[in-house]
């Protein structure tokens, strides 16, 4: 089975800045459990790099990035690979242009084979988003604090990575979000979503009031502080948090969840995720609707929010053996309870 069927080349910068309703053909991305895989080497000539923009400096140095970017760009190199970094990502670690090259990320999608991102969960998801129209599969390298979707540590990376550019790695698909504000009939913002679409009250502000319709038909009234549509990603993020389920990364499904909401009856619910989810702010106080938490968009009265599944998605490359439970039980620590015959000692 190929990585890639199809790369489109003609998505348009302007068009992604721009918003512009994205036009929904009905194409249904199949969401697939890990298949391990030996590609051809040849899949990955062109990589692109990427990192962080904002450095914790309790995590890691500026310097210390700067190290791992340059440590992988030379062993790519020496590889006979072309290697990109992107344009913001040269100029945040200094990086050599006279020695590598350099693009905005726009362009780097229409040429780039494979994306190494080194960073946390924060800079997958806003480099995902932006190359989901270009179907560019993706390789994390841990360097924040979780690391739910960058899931190579540090001190394994090279060896890691030159055996999965080698072919030698397990893939995933997963589903995104696509969230449209309209105002008054006109469409105000539309954008994507990687882990979720929140709407939350303003800071400082009361509940707010929230009609919920799927699929044309009326489903509930609520007063809450907000309501997250998460995919199955998200489900392990500010969903969690709220008390959502956790849904497994192949499911076609998209949760829904209130937070603190007024009323206890209002619980999560999982959605097919062929579902289109419409949100009405019919009262309350002032509230914001938030993309994976990295974009902000400012709501009024009657504003209507649509959220459904984007017709396109991510692919994530892992390394082969990697499994989605002892993803789980590492970050979420289910192994750190004494076990039975432990407390009886």
């Amino acid at each position: 089975m190929p990585l890639r069927a199809g790369k489109k080349r003609n998505a348009s910068p302007d068009r992604l800045r721009s918003g512009a309703r994205l036009k929904n053909y009905g194409l249904i991305c199949s969401i697939m459990l890990p298949t391990s895989h030996t590609y051809p080497s040849s899949s990955f000539q062109t990589v692109a790099i990427f990192a962080k923009q904002k450095v914790d400096e309790t995590v890691h140095s500026v310097s210390e990035i700067a190290e791992s970017l340059t440590q992988i760009a030379d062993f790519l190199l020496a590889t006979g690979r072309r290697v990109i970094f992107g344009a913001l990502t040269a100029t945040m670690f200094g990086i050599d242009v006279d020695k590598y090259e350099s693009m905005p990320l726009m362009e780097i999608g229409s040429v780039a084979d494979v994306a190494v991102v080194v960073g946390g969960d924060g800079t997958m998801l806003g480099i995902a988003r932006q190359l989901a129209p270009f179907h560019v599969p993706l390789i994390g390298i841990n360097q924040g604090r979780l690391g739910f979707m960058t899931d190579i540590s540090l001190d394994q990376m090279m060896p890691v990575l030159h055996d999965m550019l080698n072919g030698r790695a397990s893939s995933e698909r997963r589903s995104l979000l696509e969230g449209e504000i309209i105002r008054d009939g006109v469409s105000m913002h539309h954008t994507l979503a990687f882990n979720d679409v929140v709407l939350t009250r303003d800071s400082g502000s009361g509940m707010v009031e929230l009609r919920v319709e799927v699929d044309g038909h009326f489903m509930s009234n609520q007063r809450s502080d907000g309501l997250i549509i998460a995919t199955p990603t998200g489900s392990t993020a500010y969903a969690l948090s709220a008390g959502g389920p956790i849904l497994h990364p192949s499911l076609t499904g998209l949760v829904m969840v209130p937070i603190a909401p007024h009323a206890l009856s209002n619980r999560p619910i999982v959605l097919p995720d062929s579902s289109e989810i419409m949100i009405e702010v019919v009262g309350g106080r002032d509230s914001n609707l938030n993309f994976d938490m990295q974009s902000v968009a400012r709501l009024q009265h009657r504003d209507r929010v649509v959220v459904k599944r984007s017709e396109h998605a991510i692919t994530f490359l892992h390394p082969r053996g990697w499994n989605y439970y002892d993803t789980l039980r590492e970050k979420l620590h289910w192994n750190e309870y004494p076990s039975v015959q432990g407390q009886l000692k």
